[in-house]
């Protein structure tokens, strides 16, 4: 019971983010604006969305941080019998770490949307500065690249039989971070939209 708290707190706000950043969720943003300002243009409201996805990405990614360090120390958290078992795949030492330094998935994680992040700030605050098209490619790049370890991870999944949810989870985060970044980057290209300081 814990554990479906526990994932639906990090994953409805990244869906949540996903659908503000997409076109569907302009809506939504309009309906906000006046409590939110930045969500009265595109821009604001893609940041806002990337926003929410990379803080929950960072948390989920902390989540299974702690799950695998519990599991070092002969601790459990989520075993189970069934197909959903992340224990099994945070606990396994062969699969928990990537394949060239050794460092947890989940710390790679941490670190990966902490930087995606501040990226997303930087983004937010200063969206004609200096920085601003660098980060976006490299967000760009750097979730893009994301897809390549999704990959790799969902087949150890296939291999050991089991599915970690705190893993999808943040799997998705990935996957809409990255949407997030094509549509900055889509963007970015249409000087009058991205400098526009309305939707109306």
């Amino acid at each position: 019971m814990l554990d479906n708290l526990l994932i639906g707190a990090y994953l409805i706000p990244t869906l949540f983010g996903l659908f503000l950043l997409s076109p569907m969720g302009r809506s939504a943003a309009d309906s906000l604006s006046s409590r939110f300002e930045i969500l009265s243009t595109v821009r604001g409201q893609i940041t806002a969305g990337l926003q929410i996805i990379t803080f929950f990405g960072f948390a989920v990614s902390a989540q299974t941080f702690w799950i695998s360090s519990k599991i070092s120390e002969g601790g459990n958290f989520c075993t189970s019998s069934t197909v959903f078992s992340c224990d099994d795949l945070l606990g396994n030492n062969d699969l928990n770490v990537d394949p060239f330094f050794g460092f947890s998935w989940g710390f790679i994680g941490m670190v990966v949307n902490a930087f995606l992040l501040f990226m997303v700030l930087v983004i937010k605050n200063d969206p004609n500065g200096e920085y601003t098209q660098r980060f976006i490619q490299l967000g760009t790049l750097i979730t893009g690249a994301g897809i390549l370890v999704i990959l790799l991870l969902v087949s150890y999944e296939i291999e050991e039989g089991k599915i970690c949810l705190y893993c999808t989870t943040a799997h998705i985060a990935n996957i809409a971070a990255l949407i997030g970044f094509l549509r900055l980057r889509k963007l970015h290209d249409d000087n009058a939209a991205w400098k526009a300081t309305s939707t109306t």
